[in-house]
C-alpha cells in the first residue's frame, strides 16, 4: 500500500501596499503688514539691523538683518557683500510680494512684530468681527430684557450720578446705547451679582444715608459719623461695601438703607 505524501500548506503573500508620500507644496503667498500705531506716520522706517531672534532648535539667538542681496536674514548664515535694506512703511501698510520670502521671513520674526506692526489678516479680522457682532446682539438682547432698576445699577456704575436725574425711557435708551457701544462691558456688569447691592450703597451716598471719607477709605453713617467699615487697600470702595453688605452685620445696615431709600 502507497504512503500518501502530505501535502505542505502554501503560504500566500500578501503585498502591502506601498505608501506614496505626497511631498507637502509650501504655499508662497502675496502678504500686507499694518502698523500697530496710535498715531500712524505718512512714512516710517523699520528696524532692519541690531535683531536677534532665538532659535530653539540651536538653543542660542542668533543676529538677524534684512539684506535685498542676501537668502537668508540670520548673519552667521550670510555669504558675501552685506547690502543693508531699508523696510518702509508708507501709510501705514507694507505690501510685500510672495516672491520677496526674505523679507516675509523678516518681518514674520522681527521682535515688533504684534507690538508695532502685524500681518493684515482678513480671516482673522472676520473672525473678531464676527465675535463682537455677536457679543453687541446679546448685549442688546440683554438689555432689552432688564428691569429699570437693573439697567440703572449698570448705567450708574459708568454714568455716576446723573442716572438719578434720568427718566425710565432715558434709562431704557442708554441702557441700549452703552450695550451696543461697549457690549463686552455691558455683558460683565449684567452678570455682575453685585451690581444692585453697589447701587443701593451709591444711592445711598447720594442721599447722605451714608457718607465716604475724602481718602475714600471709610464708610460711615450720615447722621452721626459713626463708622461703617474701612474699605481694603486698592480695592473700590463701593465693591468693598456690596461685599461688606453680605456679612452678618452688613445685612441690617443693608436692610435700614433700603428702608430708607423708599
Amino acid at each position: 500500500m502507497e504512503k500518501t505524501k502530505k501535502v505542505q500548506p502554501v503560504e500566500k503573500v500578501v503585498q502591502k501596499p506601498v505608501e506614496v508620500k505626497k511631498e507637502i507644496k509650501k504655499e508662497y503667498k502675496d502678504k500686507v503688514y499694518e502698523l500697530n500705531l496710535n498715531n500712524t506716520p505718512i512714512v516710517y522706517v523699520l528696524k532692519s539691523r541690531g535683531l536677534f531672534w532665538f532659535d530653539e532648535e540651536l538653543g542660542y539667538e542668533r543676529e538677524m538683518k534684512y539684506c535685498e542681496n542676501q537668502k537668508t536674514i540670520f548673519v552667521d548664515e550670510m555669504k558675501g557683500p552685506e547690502r543693508l535694506s531699508h523696510v518702509i512703511f508708507r501709510d501705514g501698510q507694507l505690501f510685500v510680494p510672495k516672491e520677496k520670502q526674505t523679507l516675509q521671513k523678516f518681518l514674520d520674526l522681527h521682535p515688533w512684530n504684534g507690538q508695532k506692526f502685524k500681518e493684515h489678516n482678513p480671516v482673522v479680522i472676520a473672525e473678531n468681527d464676527m465675535q463682537y457682532l455677536e457679543a453687541e446682539i446679546q448685549a442688546l438682547n440683554t438689555a432689552q430684557s432688564l428691569d429699570v432698576d437693573r439697567l440703572e445699577a449698570i448705567l450708574r456704575s459708568e454714568y455716576g450720578n446723573k442716572v438719578s436725574e434720568m427718566s425710565s425711557k432715558e434709562i431704557k435708551r442708554d441702557g441700549l446705547l452703552f450695550a451696543r457701544q461697549n457690549p463686552y462691558l455691558f455683558l460683565e456688569l449684567a452678570n455682575d451679582e453685585n451690581i444692585n447691592i453697589r447701587n443701593v450703597g451709591i444711592k445711598a451716598v447720594e442721599a447722605n444715608i451714608i457718607k465716604l471719607s475724602n481718602d475714600q477709605r471709610t464708610f460711615m453713617w450720615g447722621t452721626n459719623d459713626r463708622k461703617l467699615m474701612t474699605v481694603p487697600f486698592d480695592e473700590n470702595p463701593y465693591s468693598a461695601l456690596a461685599q461688606y453688605f453680605k456679612t452678618d452685620e452688613g445685612v441690617e445696615v443693608y436692610q435700614t438703607i433700603e428702608k430708607k431709600l423708599k
